[in-house]
């Protein structure tokens, strides 16, 4: 399957071409799925991983190249493998990987992945995120796991309570919202919470948010605008968009 203008696109802005096969599935919860994979090289090129690396997946839709992008979970350079967990819904992608099987193939792009943690390192994280968000929200608890932490999840399905978020109780506080108001009442808990848990002096804090986008535009406006927190301690992206 060729990738249609968007992957000329991402030809011409140096994106790198990759063939993962699959290795193993995992049902995780009955709306979430792990799939394992080798990485066709991918590890190798780049020179490994760093914290919440996505990668844009194609799978096909009506006979036409449809990419979405997704975290690796647990990337070993050395083996050459990573995982991709999916949430699943209607859509081309959850049914690819309701349906995977080892052996399976599928292509990928690298392009547009870069994450850095500000220096100083922040001594306080925030994260709000949601079930697509999961892998990324472990991959950065992992990248600093003594680093306090408070978890806003966004919760869609009663399973999604069960989502295997790797947390250190000794350092981790995890919030379950249940998703209403296409999103509003996740703004509101967090404006409720965050100003009491964040303290006037924001400098050693560290916002790191990723819902659906508008979601994700309301909240990080609010930290910047009315918490004053830096730009440079706000990383926000919207993962998906609320139809």
């Amino acid at each position: 399957m060729g990738h249609g203008w968007e992957g000329v696109v991402l030809k011409l802005m140096r994106g790198r071409d990759f063939t993962f096969t699959v290795t193993g599935v995992e049902q995780v919860t009955e709306h979430f799925r792990r799939v394992h994979f080798s990485d066709g090289g991918l590890l190798a090129a780049t020179g490994g991983a760093h914290p919440t690396m996505w990668v844009r997946v194609w799978f096909e839709r009506a006979g036409k190249p449809h990419q979405r992008a997704y975290t690796l979970v647990d990337p070993d350079p050395s083996a050459g493998t990573f995982s991709l967990e999916f949430a699943l819904h209607d859509g081309t992608a959850s049914d690819w990987a309701r349906a995977a099987q080892p052996g399976d193939s599928i292509d990928a792009t690298l392009q547009g992945t870069e994450f850095a943690l500000p220096k100083p390192a922040p001594a306080r994280l925030f994260i709000i995120g949601d079930a697509a968000s999961a892998p990324a929200i472990n991959s950065l608890l992992d990248a600093v796991p003594r680093t306090p932490a408070t978890i806003w999840c966004e919760t869609t399905h009663t399973s999604d309570k069960k989502l295997p978020f790797r947390l250190d109780p000794a350092h981790h506080t995890l919030r379950h919202v249940e998703r209403r108001e296409a999103g509003q009442h996740l703004v509101e808990d967090v404006k409720a919470e965050l100003p009491g848990l964040l303290g006037e002096d924001t400098s050693d804090a560290y916002i790191w948010i990723a819902c659906d986008t508008a979601t994700t535009r309301a909240l990080a406006a609010y930290a910047r605008k009315e918490l004053n927190v830096p730009k440079d301690r706000v990383s926000a992206l919207g993962y998906w968009r609320s139809s």
